[in-house]
């Protein structure tokens, strides 16, 4: 029987974090953190599915394809859903393993992964009516992630997995993206063991953000939010009441930081204290203006940066889950060490990964 093997990465953001949804670049990079989905085919009309990391199975017939169906709240039918629309149309069933070793709810997107993993190997074993591309694969899953859950995120989680490397990517409709060929040795991961509370506090900032920008607008119908930077802050305050200031600073200052650093990786040398004083910059417009950090995210960073990291800063939504730090080579287990030490619940070496592939059919 044949066997496929869908690959995909885990993610981290390097700089943008709560840009994308308001369409602002970021640049973010897979790592080698994985989800791995099996699948033998099984002479059946179904997929029967195990994911014996969160003790789940269930039964999809791929009779599915030929109805219309509501896939709020189901990301494996919202990929069937999204697929339909590009010719895709299961002929057979398989028996499918998913397993992983990304920490689940952690920041490091292991939900988005398994729907790279999920679509790419749809795709891939029946064909769509256009070319397989990674930015095809980025594509339908975020559509079938965010647009077909109306949920509040980008498409920084689904780009940087499915096109994989690092990658400055721009947000918006048209989705350029440049590919960073950058290693970036030295990043490691912290996570806190504390669950992030992604859908609360992303609906609240970007709520926020999204209302500050549009005041502005109202009033300065000149204003262009790609256009701005930290310097024009103080002149478009004075339209916003005191509630919203703090989201239209963060907007601005993380979108100036993340030009900057992609100035600095687009240079044919890295300067490490150059991108960790900007990962340490974009930290603290999280922290002290957006007020996502919570205590133990404070010490591990603090603890790490002590230690000798070039930079480092929380990752995703916030209010839990990982920090990534940046550090030298030599001072790599120091930092790890540190940032354990600091109560975390678990901190390690990661590398840049290819992102999302079939590895074996």
């Amino acid at each position: 029987m044949k066997e496929i093997i869908s690959l995909a990465p885990g993610r981290t953001c390097l700089f943008g974090d709560h840009q994308d949804y308001m369409h602002l670049p970021i640049i973010a990079c897979a790592i080698n953190r994985q989800i791995t989905l099996k699948a033998v085919e099984n002479n059946s009309e179904a997929f029967h599915i195990s994911m014996p990391d969160v003790e789940q199975e269930r039964t999809i017939s791929i009779n599915t394809w030929s109805k219309d169906f509501e896939a709020k709240g189901d990301y494996f039918i919202a990929a069937l859903k999204v697929l339909k629309k590009h010719g895709c149309v299961a002929t057979k069933g398989y028996n499918i393993s998913i397993s992983g070793n990304i920490p689940i709810n952690s920041g490091l997107s292991s939900s988005s992964a398994l729907l790279v993993s999920w679509v790419n190997f749809l795709a891939n074993t029946f064909g769509c009516n256009q070319e397989i591309t990674r930015r095809f694969i980025s594509e339908i899953t975020y559509e079938a992630e965010v647009m077909e859950q109306e949920s509040s995120g980008g498409r920084m989680d689904q780009y940087a997995i499915g096109v994989g490397k690092i990658i400055y990517l721009e947000t918006d409709n048209n989705c350029h993206f440049e590919i960073i060929n950058h290693q970036l040795a030295g990043l490691i991961v912290g996570d806190s063991g504390i669950p992030k509370d992604t859908h609360g506090v992303l609906k609240h900032l970007k709520d926020n953000s999204l209302l500050a920008i549009e005041k502005v607008q109202a009033s300065a119908p000149d204003f262009i939010l790609k256009e701005a930077r930290i310097k024009d802050i103080k002149n478009y305050l004075p339209l916003l009441p005191d509630h919203l200031q703090s989201y239209f600073i963060a907007a601005i200052s993380n979108h100036d930081i993340t030009q900057r650093a992609l100035i600095e990786f687009q240079k044919q040398e890295l300067d490490y204290k150059k991108i960790g004083d900007l990962i340490n910059q974009h930290h603290q417009i999280l922290k002290d203006v957006l007020e996502i950090t919570v205590p133990r995210i404070d010490d591990m960073i603090d603890a790490a940066l002590q230690a000798g990291a070039y930079g480092a800063k929380i990752v995703g939504s916030g209010k839990g889950g990982s920090i990534i730090a940046f550090a030298p080579k030599e001072k790599e287990e120091a930092v790890i060490a540190a940032i354990k030490n600091a109560k975390a619940a678990n901190a390690y070496a990661v590398n840049v990964d290819n992102g999302a592939r079939i590895i074996s059919n």
